[in-house]
């Protein structure tokens, strides 16, 4: 899987393009379609994956609204830690509130890749202090990431990206 990144809005909001045989996943369509769409290119978008419904995050989901073929993940219609298959692509729908009551971490076990959003970041986390936020659900949620395997990329809605073993060595929240 090849994923490119798109850095959107003027929250400097990390859109994902994961792209396997021509097709491909979007993750977290911010702000900026037109750059999006660039990225895209050729292939053929089967769905779009949203972390959380915070606006920095779901500005450009609107164009991909339109077409009636692209299935959007989100909170509102998925079962936790069940495994979906679209296409060439499995993942794994894992909710992880905290930082909104919609979090949801996209596990591509396959790749050995999570999509956290606004969840974690390189050696810190997402707020709790917005609405819908908590520091408990937050508390739960890292003890739920910490029990996968350390060598998992996680890539977050802003930053760099980083690893579950990174982030058990030195992040203060973990």
């Amino acid at each position: 899987m090849d994923i490119k990144t798109v850095v959107t809005g003027y929250l400097d909001e990390n859109c994902y393009i994961l792209i396997k045989n021509g097709t491909c996943l979007i993750v977290d369509p911010g702000d900026n379609y037109q750059k999006i769409k660039e990225e895209i290119g050729e292939n053929k978008v089967l769905g779009v994956l949203i972390t959380h419904s915070h606006f920095d995050h779901i500005g450009a989901l609107r164009n991909f609204l339109v077409k009636r073929s692209i299935k959007i993940f989100k909170k509102s219609n998925l079962i936790e830690n069940k495994e979906y298959k679209i296409g060439d692509f499995s993942f794994e729908a894992i909710y992880t509130p905290g930082h909104s009551k919609d979090s949801v971490t996209f596990y591509f076990k396959e790749e050995n890749k999570m999509f956290i959003g606004d969840f974690v970041f390189k050696e810190s986390i997402g707020r709790t202090d917005l609405p819908g936020g908590s520091d408990e659900e937050m508390k739960n949620s890292i003890q739920k990431l910490i029990t996968y395997d350390n060598s998992i990329e996680l890539y977050p809605g802003h930053y760099d990206k980083t690893t579950i073993g990174y982030e058990k060595e030195n992040n203060p929240f973990f």
